[in-house]
Formats: structure tokens, C-alpha cells, sequence
């Protein structure tokens, strides 16, 4: 009877946090999903009606999304690539001895902490072909001519591309530097006795007792630059020019909101949800992420 009474007490001390989670997560997930079957738009708002797939085979059957899908993965790929290149060096030299080490841990954490909004504003202006400060840099310091960052679309794409790997970076580098401090000194010392070089040290100490930390924090790392919407929007400037630097939380967002194809976004909204998902269990189970490194 006591186990009983345990377990009610339990539940109804999850009930609020339960409430709270349906509220905001499974009841405009299922929203989403019904207007998925729907064609919602605006020309039929307050009469829409389910009307199946239909949707989805727009989705799948337009040319569109696997030129935007392409793009998404390039830009997942090379940013996720970089942050956590990135991240891993700057933590192996945080984890040094070195004088000022917090001031410098302060300073590189400083692109996490900023709210995205105004910080991918500043970088779309530091793009600016006339008066722009990358441009600056490079006609006065590189004797070279300034580059049209936001009017061509590889230029826009590459300069979204700079801005989010800016962004990124401080993330992996606190994760890989709580995964640095964990690893016990005494392996290395004793790699050191049996005369392994520093790079031997770093493949075979630190990279498998880093991967149980790492692998999460790369699965978390890739969702939120895949659905990187305020980077590739403002940056970009809503995917000019000619919407060719889109990726595909980007075109759902205007299908949305500027086309007002709501029934097709939330058709779209789910296949991004489904390959998210997907990619996670198997980035996860492909890399053992969450196995013990003992």
C-alpha cells in the first residue's frame, strides 16, 4: 500500500511538467501533423479540409526540394565540420596552463551568449560590399578587390556559412573542454613512459573518452544548424538573391509565412522532423555515442 501511495504521490508531482509538455510540444506537434493533410492556405483559412498526402507528394515531386535539400546537407556538413574542429582545438589549448586563460574563456564564449538576431544583423552589415568591414580587411590588408558577399549566391551562401560556424564554435568547445577535464592525467603520463607521441595521445586517449560527450553534442549541434533559421534568413536577407541560398527551415518559412502555403510548410515541417529523426538514431547507434568510455 505504501509503494502504491509512493507512486500516486510521483505522478501527480509529474502531472504539472506533463501538462506543461503537452501544452507546448505535443499538441502543436499534432496541429502541425493534421494541418499537413489538410490545404490550408490563405485563400481558404477558415474552410480548409483534409485532403490526404497530397501535400507531401508536392513536397516529394517538386524539383525544388532536392536542390534545397542538397544545400541543407552542404551547409550542415561544413559547419558542423567546423564547429567542432574548431571547438576541440580551442578547448585542448584551454586546457592548458596558460596565463589569462579566463579572460580568454570569457571571450570565446562571447558568440554563444549574444542574442542571434542582432549578431547576424551585424555580420549581414560587416558583408556590405561598399563600407562593410570584411571587405575592408580585405582591399587595405590583402591588396585584393572587395568581394559582392549578398549579390551573388555563392558569395550569400558562403557568407551565411562564415556567420554560423562564428556562432557555433563556443558550444562544441565548452562540451569538449568538460569532456578534456574528466580524462584522467595519469593515462597520459603513462602514454609518455611507453614513448607515444603527442598526436598517437591525442587518437588513442583522448578521442574515445571525448566520443561519449561529443557524439550528443554533435547530434544536438546538427539539428540546431540544420534548423538554423535566424542565421540563413537575416544574413541573407530571406534567401537572396533570386531565393538561391535557401535551406529548407528557411524555404518552409516563407512557403509559410510569405507564400502562405500553410498546409504545404507543415507537409514540409514534418519530412525535415522525419529526417532529423532519422539521422539521429542512426548518427547514435552508428557511433556507439552513448556507451560508457570505461
Amino acid at each position: 500500500m505504501n509503494n502504491k501511495s509512493n507512486r500516486r504521490f510521483a505522478y501527480l508531482m509529474l502531472l504539472p511538467a506533463g501538462l506543461v509538455v503537452a501544452a507546448v510540444v505535443l499538441y502543436p506537434f499534432i496541429y502541425n501533423f493534421i494541418i499537413s493533410l489538410s490545404n490550408m492556405s490563405m485563400t481558404n483559412f477558415h474552410d480548409w479540409r483534409i485532403i490526404g498526402f497530397g501535400q507531401y507528394v508536392k513536397v516529394f515531386t517538386e524539383k525544388l526540394f532536392y536542390s534545397v535539400f542538397a544545400k541543407t546537407i552542404v551547409w550542415t556538413v561544413v559547419n558542423v565540420l567546423f564547429h567542432v574542429t574548431i571547438g576541440v582545438f580551442l578547448a585542448m589549448l584551454l586546457n592548458r596552463t596558460l596565463p589569462g586563460k579566463g579572460i580568454f574563456r570569457t571571450l570565446l564564449i562571447i558568440p554563444w551568449a549574444m542574442p542571434q538576431y542582432i549578431a547576424a544583423l551585424t555580420w549581414r552589415g560587416m558583408f556590405n560590399y561598399q563600407y562593410g568591414a570584411i571587405n575592408l580587411i580585405i582591399t587595405q590588408y590583402l591588396a585584393m578587390s572587395p568581394v559582392e558577399w549578398l549579390r551573388s549566391p555563392f558569395e550569400a551562401f558562403t557568407a551565411c556559412i562564415l556567420t554560423n560556424i562564428w556562432f557555433g564554435f563556443p558550444f562544441m568547445m565548452i562540451i569538449a573542454l568538460g569532456g578534456l577535464q574528466s580524462i584522467d592525467k595519469s593515462l597520459y603520463e603513462a602514454a609518455e613512459v611507453d614513448g607515444a607521441s603527442q598526436w598517437r595521445q591525442f587518437w588513442t586517449i583522448t578521442v574515445p573518452l571525448l566520443r561519449p560527450v561529443m557524439v550528443p553534442a554533435i547530434v544536438l549541434g546538427t539539428i540546431w544548424t540544420f534548423n538554423n533559421l535566424n542565421v540563413m534568413w537575416l544574413v541573407s536577407n530571406g534567401g537572396e538573391p533570386a531565393d538561391s541560398t535557401h535551406i529548407l527551415v528557411s524555404y518552409v518559412y516563407k512557403a509559410a509565412f510569405n507564400l502562405y502555403r500553410y498546409g504545404y510548410a507543415a507537409a514540409f515541417s514534418v519530412v525535415i522532423f522525419v529526417i532529423l529523426l532519422i539521422f539521429s538514431i542512426f548518427f547514435i547507434r552508428r557511433t556507439r555515442g552513448t556507451e560508457g568510455a570505461y
